[in-house]
């Protein structure tokens, strides 16, 4: 009976010593997959680095890529499209106005009445129409006419506070966010359509004349008088509230910039479509690829470090899956226990049960992409400004420069506006920085196009009677 009991116990020792082995072999592992998954993040990081000096040499890139662009065709691979806008508001604009914002599956009707220097915007009003998928797919005269018949409905609800000039067209400023040829203020031919259009028969059609054949149709008594897009339209609405404005930049899905240049300095007139694989400036601080970014870096981490676990999340291999407003929210998530970035793992990607250590770590790749993306852009807007002349403060001049700013990434990521603001700024130096404000200016696709309808009147000139 002893001897049994004795070689129990030795089994008994024997199991817990290869249950203790195995335990220790799992933590080895596990910690060897942490540390390589850490090696990833930390490698991934200093190639993000961005010191100063670099930023400056970003800035100083930028602007000499701006003075080719201007000088000739193809001279660099930074394109400066001519807008033909010649008239930026003044504030002086007096009658009623409307803009069309075309530019995905919905779009925006808008009117605004204009006071003059006193009264200013006395009232607006928009409408929101979705657009039938169908169209979207069907021929041109199929988008233009339904696009009509919503301005014609709009146009029909005009009430009290709006005034109409007896005998004469209402003007329209036309925001088309899709590659066009623009051939002056009011005409423009479409390249090619992005964002789920496929229109076939309109492509290398003048988008204005399109629109003006539906409008004449229904005997709407309407004309274009601008074709802009939304930087453009931020910049106008910048100014119309500020003379100080002298450039806007959009910080959103994309990234552009606009600003008001010397006619004398740009010798050509024309500008060209930037091919897929270029741009790569904008790819990483665009709030279209910053979330793709971050989910990039996280499968490379969980194919080589087997960061979520042994299996490589099946979700996690989707293109463009995770969005830039979800990484955004699990970068200003401030909960003990990271809980919303635990959440969007979960829901987006169908990673559950993540421990905190491994949330802490995607907060820390999350601010690592968006620190990038807002340091270039502050070094983006440094050479605007060095193009402009206004990164340097000469003896007794005291004139401020507002830079007029909109789009959402701008806008509704935090981390990134105040990271952006801070390194332009220290890029500036004090000195310098005390004449420079960045300002937020919403909707230049929307009011900044009535305006510039308004700023380019037809009957500019003319006193109303």
């Amino acid at each position: 009976m002893g001897k049994v009991a004795v070689g129990a116990a030795v089994v008994c020792a024997a199991v817990t010593c290869a249950a203790a082995a195995l335990l220790v072999r799992r933590r080895l592992k596990s910690s060897r997959r942490w540390a390589r998954a850490m090696a990833i993040l930390k490698e991934f990081e200093d190639k993000c680095d961005t010191p100063i000096g670099k930023l400056r040499q970003v800035a100083d890139a930028m602007t000499v890529e701006m003075h080719a662009g201007l000088a000739s065709e193809g001279g660099s691979k930074l394109k400066m499209l001519i807008s033909y806008v010649d008239n930026l508001p003044t504030g002086d604009e007096k009658g009623l106005f409307y803009a069309l914002d075309l530019g995905g599956t919905n779009f925006r009707v808008l009117r605004v009445q204009l006071g003059g220097k006193e009264k200013r915007v006395i009232k607006q009003e928009f409408d929101e129409v979705s657009i039938p998928p169908h169209l979207m797919t069907g021929t041109s005269e199929g988008l233009f006419d339904f696009i009509a018949e919503a301005l014609a409905k709009f146009v029909a609800t005009e009430g009290e506070g709006f005034h109409p000039a007896p005998g004469r067209l209402r003007e329209l400023g036309f925001t088309f966010s899709f590659p066009v040829w623009q051939t002056s203020i009011a005409s423009g031919t479409l390249i090619k359509w992005t964002k789920g259009f496929n229109i076939e028969d309109a492509v290398e059609q003048d988008v204005v004349a399109e629109l003006t054949k539906s409008v004449e149709k229904i005997g709407l008594d309407m004309r274009v008088t601008a074709l802009v897009n939304d930087t453009i339209g931020t910049l106008a609405g910048g100014r119309y509230h500020g003379p100080d404005v002298i450039a806007a930049v959009i910080l959103g899905t994309g990234t552009n910039a606009a600003y008001v240049e010397r006619a004398h300095a740009i010798p050509k007139w024309h500008g060209l479509l930037p091919k897929s694989g270029e741009m790569i400036f904008e790819k990483i601080i665009s709030g279209m690829y910053l979330g793709e970014i971050v989910r990039r870096v996280l499968l490379k981490m969980a194919e080589e470090a087997v960061f979520f676990g042994d299996t490589v999340p099946p979700k996690l291999k989707v293109p463009f899956i995770l969005r830039t407003p979800d990484m955004s929210a699990m970068h200003h998530d401030s909960s003990p226990d990271l809980k919303v970035v635990g959440t969007k793992l979960k829901d987006i990607l169908e990673i559950s049960n993540t421990s905190l250590k491994v949330r802490k770590a995607v907060v820390a790749l999350c601010d690592i992409v968006a620190t990038r993306g807002a340091r270039l852009s502050a070094a983006g807007i440094l050479g605007v400004l060095k193009k402009l002349g206004r990164d340097t403060v000469k003896d007794g001049e005291k004139h401020k420069s507002v830079v007029a700013m909109d789009g959402g990434l701008f806008e509704h990521y935090t981390e990134f506006r105040v990271c952006m603001e801070s390194t332009l700024y220290e890029l500036l130096g004090d000195e310098v920085a005390e004449h420079i404000s960045v300002e937020h200016s919403n909707d230049g696709s929307g009011i900044g196009a009535a305006l510039l309808a308004a700023s380019h009147s037809h009957y500019l000139g003319v006193e109303e009677s």
